[in-house]
């Protein structure tokens, strides 16, 4: 039923829901705790392989040494770092450290600072593990981000307010590589927003094998528009600075048809100190989104991608003499996979880049003079992940098999055959030590917690280093029936699952929340551990679906890709189909049907509460997308290109647009401060439906980003919805 000539109610997270005037607090919230991170996270292992292949470091469980540990029998073999047993500088604490390319030396930081989602910046300090000094990387500079060791381990190359630095540490002197850096306008070596969210990397630069050349990107962002968000008070962190009137946040953040940064490669000559430009034959690519060595100091790999994002160019370029050459090109009808240039690996003999041309993602292997040299992965499936190659010719790897919800680790020996390595069924995943000569695996199921362990390279398992069992035993009270299903959807068939109530009655009718993301290449129906809201919601009486329609991954390029310049339409058909498929089970209440998102699953419930016949009671969206041409270049235009490329497009997946077609009731979440998918999304939205008289609820938390989390905001989130379902669903 559409809902018109009502006022907006409006719930902000700063104020308790209102019942009659009389403050009301949510009995969930407390419970959902344990739920929520940290409390519904496993056990996790986090080591840091040697440069020997024979021993590992990790932190120590009181977090003041970093020990190595040999790989053969688990024993200790030394203290690499103590916190409590340095010369020169003491620390009282560190976050994390990071490994020299000989393990000579470590560095150590602390009081990090986010930036944004990936990057940071920190105080870093340099540990010289024989003579145990520990001094600060930079005495100029107090913070500092993306600190990158040279091959020889004496020098690092980092970035201070959009410069790069290299400190020389035989004579702890510091000398600066760029000096046009300024906030705004010039990066040097670090990565702009969007290329920190969209190419997942918050470094360009690379070291030369002979420790004579420091390549870099510098982006000019100075015609990109800048985006302000506001900056309250607030109760979480509280910035009393804004106590009477609000700040601002500032940064560069182009919208889809918007000017990207202008990025050019670099070298830099450390004998010489003098910089130049690499120019490419055809000019400066548009997107450079990785750049790394090869294994001589003449072939500097660079990834290249046209705005369209469907041509990909990998040139190997000498920086002595600044010769470019092109060694691979792979161009799409849709979109190219940032699979292919955010995974590709550069070996000793070549390189590793997944391609999808046969219809799969398959793992390819190429020589550095650009001669093909087979390839690794099976057909007609989706390679995930590539781990390396060892000495006998080995080559490891991850695939979505047997099933596409399942990942599995595979070994293809030198004769071309392929064995599992790994369970079949459920999720695994490797860390391998350098040449392969051993390796963790992590591996669980929808009903088994991950466990972690650690296999010498013949397979042979030599110990368990987690099996989460108190976790296990802790979290098992806790978790309800769930399975997989499949279903047609007008002659496709999509996968599933379904949770129901620990003490499910098939005699009852439950009402029914679908959850789903929906974005193209994502993933919600896998075979591996989850205890989250879905859990909690069927210990309240709910039943939850999830199915992943077209668009999604692991099941090869063309369901991936059916979704390209129309992004929102069949996805929209498979959720309303998956609805009514929930609708028609014996159990559940045909009428008492929800949906539930976020981010790309948010603009989806909202695409879905205003498609014609919509078959939902009630929507929740949090931090949505409502235009395309709201959101980011590089995201947007991977698959619908420009708004001036393809109105149409734009046009037919904007909730916007269709607002005024609202089916059932919905509620809208979002941060004040998401710097990722922007409150004008939501607020647009609002202002579309106050327009019409129509009704829509919000909820809204100062200062909270695009993760909507700390200070138990989280746990909000997730009573809020559950109260909105309980209202519209439990009648």
């Amino acid at each position: 039923m559409k809902l018109r000539h009502i006022m907006l109610s409006v719930a902000l997270a700063a104020a308790a829901s209102v019942t009659a005037a009389v403050p009301m607090r949510d009995s969930h919230v407390g419970a959902l705790a344990d739920y929520c991170a940290p409390a519904n996270r496993p056990a996790s292992v986090d080591i840091t392989f040697m440069p020997d292949g024979l021993t590992y470091a990790q932190l120590s469980a009181d977090g003041k040494r970093i020990v190595a540990v040999n790989i053969a029998d688990g024993k200790e073999a030394e203290t690499l770092f103590d916190i409590t047993y340095t010369r020169e500088t003491t620390l009282p604490d560190f976050e994390g450290f990071i490994l020299s390319p000989d393990a000579s030396k470590i560095l150590v930081w602390r009081n990090s600072e986010p930036v944004y989602r990936r990057s940071f910046t920190a105080q870093y300090y340099v540990y010289e593990r024989r003579s145990r000094l520990l001094r600060p990387l930079s005495t100029d500079h107090t913070r500092q981000s993306v600190p990158l060791f040279s091959p020889d381990s004496r020098m690092v190359a980092f970035v201070a307010d959009n410069n790069i630095y290299a400190a020389k540490l035989d004579y702890q002197t510091e000398v600066p590589v760029t000096t046009d850096g300024s906030a705004g306008n010039i990066i040097n070596g670090a990565t702009d927003w969007t290329y920190e969210e969209e190419f997942t990397t918050t470094s360009l630069m690379a070291w030369a094998p002979d420790n004579l050349t420091l390549c870099y990107v510098r982006s000019d962002e100075s015609m990109v528009p800048v985006y302000t968000l506001p900056l309250y008070q607030g109760t979480c962190h509280p910035m009393d600075q804004y106590r009477l009137y609000p700040g601002t946040m500032s940064y560069k953040y182009p919208v889809a048809g918007e000017p990207n940064s202008a990025v050019s490669l670099h070298s830099y000559d450390v004998e010489t100190r003098k910089t130049k430009e690499l120019v490419f034959p055809e000019g400066n690519p548009y997107y450079i989104p990785r750049i790394e060595y090869g294994p001589s100091e003449t072939q500097l790999m660079v990834c290249t991608l046209n705005r369209d994002q469907n041509r990909f160019e990998l040139f190997s370029v000498n920086p002595k003499s600044t010769v470019s050459r092109s060694l691979y090109t792979c161009e799409s009808k849709a979109w190219i996979e940032p699979q292919m240039y955010e995974k590709i690996h550069f070996g000793s003999n070549g390189f590793v880049v997944a391609d999808d041309s046969d219809g799969y993602t398959r793992l390819y292997r190429y020589s550095y003079a650009g001669a093909s040299m087979g390839v690794i992965s099976q057909p007609d499936v989706d390679a995930t992940e590539y781990y390396g190659s060892d000495a006998a010719g080995n080559h490891y790897f991850q695939a979505a098999a047997p099933t596409p919800m399942d990942r599995t680790v595979y070994c293809r020996d030198a004769k071309g055959r392929i064995t599992a390595i790994s369970a079949e069924g459920g999720t695994s995943n490797a860390a391998f030590a350098p040449g392969c000569k051993a390796y963790t695996l992590t591996h669980s199921d929808i009903s088994t917690p991950p466990v972690t362990t650690l296999h010498r390279a013949d397979g042979r398992k030599l110990r368990t280093l987690e099996d989460n069992s108190s976790y296990a035993a802790r979290t098992a009270p806790k978790m309800p029936q769930k399975e997989f299903f499949t279903f047609d959807a007008s002659g496709t068939t999509l996968n599933g699952y379904i949770v129901r109530p620990r003490d499910f009655d098939p005699s009852r009718r439950y009402p029914v929340i679908m959850s789903q993301y929906s974005g193209p290449g994502s993933q919600q129906v896998l075979n591996r551990w989850s205890l989250d809201w879905e859990a909690y919601f069927a210990s309240q009486g709910y039943v939850i679906v999830c199915v992943d329609g077209h668009g999604t991954g692991g099941r090869g390029a063309a369901f991936r890709t059916s979704v390209y310049r129309r992004l929102g339409e069949l996805e929209t058909a498979d959720q309303n189909a998956a609805a009514r498929y929930a609708a028609s089970l014996p159990y559940t209440d045909a009428n008492a049907i929800g949906i539930y998102g976020w981010s790309y699953g948010g603009y989806q419930s909202l695409m879905c509460a205003t498609s014609d016949g919509a078959p939902f009671a009630a929507a929740v969206a949090i931090a949505p997308v409502t235009d395309w041409r709201f959101y980011d270049t590089v995201y947007t235009e991977r698959y619908m290109l420009t708004p001036q490329q393809n109105e149409t497009g734009y046009n037919r997946s904007s909730v916007l647009g269709r607002a005024l077609n609202l089916q059932c009731p919905a509620l809208l979440m979002y941060g004040t401060a998401d710097d990722n998918v922007h409150p004008a999304n939501s607020l647009s939205f609002v202002s579309t439906l106050q327009s019409a008289g129509i009704l829509c609820d919000m909820f809204v938390f100062p200062n909270m980003n695009h993760s909507i989390n700390g200070c138990n905001a989280r746990q909000v989130v997730y009573a809020r919805m559950l109260s909105y379902f309980n209202e519209h669903l439990k009648k």
